[in-house]
């Protein structure tokens, strides 16, 4: 008897917990490939997002990049904000890999946006550090405070070292 997509799913979950990324993935795409059998595009898609996180962990950029790729189209046209901000920032996760550094911004950028405008302030300041990474990389010292003062104005509650280095960080802005 073949398994259902979402018992195929928790297996990826369960290997992807265990760190075996490659055999994680594999498992995401046969749920996702099941999914799509029954028609459930969603859950298509959030199995291809996950695909992705597992093949950028297993060491294949471009593998994850061309997962990911579409995914935050599908959450857009379904208008599920927050999975389409998941879905960008994934993708901004495998550029960043690649070295595609202004076409991570971007997708980061969007991605920060979106888990702004649904109120994930959380998992917006996260893609905000992501971008300060990636000006800092780029020697963009002032661009990298002012990303690191967006993630720390995200946070729901910030630690105390957070609100000092806001502090310092509004000094400089």
């Amino acid at each position: 008897m073949a398994l259902e997509p979402v018992e195929i799913a928790e297996q990826g979950k369960h290997a992807f917990e265990e760190k075996r990324y490659g055999i994680a993935a594999e498992l995401f795409n046969q749920a996702a490939e099941g999914f799509s059998a029954d028609r459930d595009g969603l859950m298509a898609a959030e199995m291809k997002n996950n695909m992705s996180v597992a093949l950028l962990r297993a060491g294949k950029s471009q593998e994850a990049l061309d997962t990911a790729l579409g995914t935050d189209e599908y959450f857009a046209g379904a208008k599920d904000l927050k999975r389409q901000a998941m879905a960008l920032g994934n993708q901004a996760a495998a550029l960043e890999a690649l070295g595609r550094l202004d076409e991570a911004m971007e997708k980061y950028d969007l991605s920060a946006e979106l888990f702004g405008r649904v109120g994930e302030g959380d998992l917006r300041a996260m893609v905000k550090k992501s971008s300060a990474t990636i000006n800092l990389k780029k020697g963009r010292i002032f661009d990298s405070a002012y990303n690191m003062l967006g993630a720390l104005d995200s946070k729901e509650t910030p630690s105390t070292f957070e609100r000092i280095l806001k502090f310092f960080l509004r000094l400089i802005k």
